[in-house]
């Protein structure tokens, strides 16, 4: 016991002379060496160093470049690809259609096109967005009455059946940003002054939709056109009316010419809303410029 009492009181003795544990006398247990990372960071893409924040890339679906670091770029889909580039047709379906006509916003006893539905003030395009026209969807099909000469940029297979099966025409045409423009706000464009300029050609990933009689392209020959629609109806099943004996048959055959971009004006004429009078050029070299 004397021994254990012994110890104790050493142990006491010495608590009293040393200092209070305090944040001054506190040191390291040990001493742990930083990792050192590259320039280009870790996995995670910091390039600050461990406790920094990492790199947020704000890169738009289908904007990968080959410039882009790997831990950043994601996989690729084919839907994606030259995204930025793609030409989009804002849709416009039958059943949209078919009300526009039941409520008069549409005159369907005059060819119908892209300027007469931007006229309805229910669909709106942006050129400046890669939008060039209509994409007339099948919705509403087994519900579309009327017969009516249309001119849309994309038609599914579908959706031409349901305007044929009813006598009606369509096509689909191509216009180039500028027409797209004129043909958007018309009004705007004759308040210039400006003469109408001529419609350019599809480009070179386009020109086979546009010559294809399968897609009633405005290119395509039109005795070939009238081949498809007859294989078109046996292919659905229904009866193709015969435009030879249809009343109408002289609204339903007009179509515009590839250079022109308005039904009733042809390319080179000044429209003056002011005085109400369409000016139209007496010389040769202009008028062959304007419809070569």
């Amino acid at each position: 016991m004397s021994f254990g009492k012994n110890v104790i009181e050493h142990a006491t003795d010495l608590l009293r002379v040393l200092p209070r544990l305090t944040i001054a006398n506190i040191g390291p247990i040990a001493k742990t060496k930083k990792k050192k990372l590259s320039r280009r960071g870790d996995a995670r893409g910091s390039t600050r160093g461990l406790g920094k924040k990492p790199r947020t890339a704000y890169f738009a679906v289908g904007s990968e470049t080959k410039k882009m670091p790997f831990f950043i770029k994601f996989p690729k889909e084919n839907y994606y690809k030259d995204y930025m580039f793609k030409r989009e047709y804002p849709p416009v379906s039958l059943v949209m259609l078919q009300t526009l006509i039941d409520l008069d916003r549409v005159d369907i006893s005059k060819p119908i096109d892209l300027a007469a539905i931007c006229k309805t003030g229910l669909y709106s395009f942006e050129p400046s967005e890669r939008h060039f026209g209509v994409n007339l969807t099948d919705e509403g099909a087994d519900i579309f009455k009327a017969k009516i000469n249309l001119e849309v940029q994309w038609a599914s297979e579908s959706a031409i059946a349901a305007i044929e099966r009813n006598g009606g025409v369509i096509t689909t045409a191509y216009y180039d940003v500028r027409s797209l423009h004129i043909l958007r706000n018309p009004q705007k464009f004759f308040e210039k002054g400006e003469s109408i300029p001529r419609r350019l050609n599809p480009p070179d990933d386009a020109v086979l939709f546009y010559t294809s009689a399968n897609t009633r392209g405005y290119l395509a020959d039109p005795e070939q056109i009238s081949w498809e629609r007859l294989v078109l109806a046996q292919k659905y099943g229904y009866k193709l009316p015969k435009l030879e004996d249809d009343p109408d048959y002289e609204m339903l055959m007009q179509r515009k010419d590839p250079r022109q971009i308005f039904y009733g004006l042809e390319p080179g004429w000044v429209v003056n809303l002011k005085d109400k009078i369409i000016l139209k050029s007496i010389d040769p070299t202009v008028n062959e410029y304007f419809k070569s």
